[in-house]
């Protein structure tokens, strides 16, 4: 008897045509949650913390400004008297007058001088000793400030004594010297942060390089540049140590007018002399953002 043979099932027929059953899909993995210092344990209580123990006592002090009595400690009742009082001290005017000119004058040239390091080191071609000239800048950043306050007060001793000049110009050049890295390193990083394609641009319309600096360089600038003068500036004004040792007599600043002070007796007119130094610092910054914004 014969066998009879099954035929396969062609290319095309309807077993061939029949989906198969797809293996089963495994479910997406997840991605791993980024790390984040919010996810810590106690983060909000930390930051909460750390906020009260930096401004608690800015807080403090300008409240006591406001105290009716002599005393530090113990609320007499609220006054503008020691706002009045300091108002009306000359010494204080004086020493405020002369603190304001003293940061101008050497935020000024301490931002010029900046400029034209940060336009050296960083519009220039890759030179030897670059490095060293950045050390240079920066020296007084590592070098602690009473090294440089000694160093500058041998110095301006002997020039003094030498010239017979006892004026405003050593301190100018005392607080510009060490405010140069603070206006150099904003300057500087707006510089490498700026694209430079406006300036090739301006350099293949035939501009010479003096207009290319005029016109695109310097407009770009601006912000780097304010923020340098505002460092310095505010540097300047903070200083203690340097001016100490540098100052001659009748050259008193508002911080050294501060120390002085409260080497003999402390009243709630420190306070109010702090007061406003912040809200000045406050006006400033603010300034500053303002323009920034405006510039954009």
């Amino acid at each position: 008897m014969a066998e009879t043979r099954i035929p396969e099932p062609g290319p095309e027929s309807p077993a061939r045509m029949a989906p198969q059953a797809s293996p089963a899909l495994k479910p997406p993995r997840r991605r791993p949650k980024g790390y984040s210092v919010r996810t810590l344990p106690c983060f909000a209580v930390l930051a909460i913390f750390t906020f009260f123990a930096l401004y608690a006592p800015i807080l403090i002090l300008v409240a006591f400004s406001f105290n009716a009595g002599e005393s530090l400690a113990r609320w007499e009742g609220f006054s503008l008297r020691w706002y009045v009082a300091a108002a009306g001290n000359e010494q204080v005017i004086d020493a405020a007058i002369r603190s304001v000119y003293l940061a101008a004058a050497a935020a000024a040239i301490a931002t010029v001088a900046a400029t034209c390091a940060a336009l050296a080191t960083t519009r220039t071609r890759r030179f030897k000793g670059r490095t060293m000239i950045y050390a240079l800048i920066n020296q007084p950043l590592m070098v602690p400030e009473i090294v440089t306050a000694v160093a500058l007060l041998i110095v301006f001793a002997a020039i003094k004594v030498w010239t017979g000049h006892t004026s405003m110009v050593y301190l100018i050049a005392a607080h510009t010297a060490f405010g140069v890295p603070f206006a150099y390193l904003p300057i500087r990083a707006r510089l490498e942060t700026m694209d430079d394609t406006l300036e090739v641009a301006a350099r293949d319309l035939y501009a010479a390089p003096f207009q290319v600096f005029r016109r695109v360089t310097l407009p770009l600038m601006w912000p780097g540049i304010i923020a340098g003068f505002m460092l310095a500036f505010v540097i300047s004004m903070d200083d203690v140590v340097i001016t100490e040792f540098v100052k001659s007599a009748g050259q008193e600043t508002i911080p050294t007018y501060m120390l002085g002070q409260l080497r003999r007796v402390v009243t709630p007119e420190i306070n109010a002399i702090s007061s406003v130094i912040l809200l000045a610092g406050a006006i400033l910054v603010s300034l500053f953002f303002w323009i920034s914004r405006n510039r954009r």
